[in-house]
């Protein structure tokens, strides 16, 4: 027997309900929305603190960068930071920021 056979006279077979055309998106929907809130609002929400933390440096703020780098900051410029590890002075990237360990007021005291 053919297979489109079959699924004809099993698709035709009186007495059983038919569901409604959304039924069948409806599982789509909710999967989207566990996405959304188990991936997307996960990581806007880190994205927005992230922005927050890259634009409240200043000199002085003891930072670490997502390399390791420990240092304290020197000057602050548009996109970049210049850090003083140690004996050695390095240019970082704003971005490569990832916490700020101790304020620059904390370190003067």
């Amino acid at each position: 027997m053919n297979l489109n056979v079959l699924l004809a006279e099993v698709a035709a077979q009186p007495g059983q309900p038919q569901q409604p055309a959304w039924m069948g998106f409806a599982p789509m929907v909710l999967l989207v929305i566990v996405f959304y809130f188990v991936l997307i609002r996960p990581q806007q929400k880190r994205a927005k603190q992230q922005a927050l933390l890259i634009s409240s440096i200043k000199a002085g703020d003891k930072v670490a960068t997502s390399s390791g780098i420990v240092g304290v900051v020197i000057t602050v410029k548009d996109t970049t930071v210049t850090l003083k590890s140690f004996d050695a002075k390095i240019e970082v990237t704003k971005s490569s920021v990832t916490q700020i360990l101790e304020n620059g007021a904390a370190l003067a005291s």
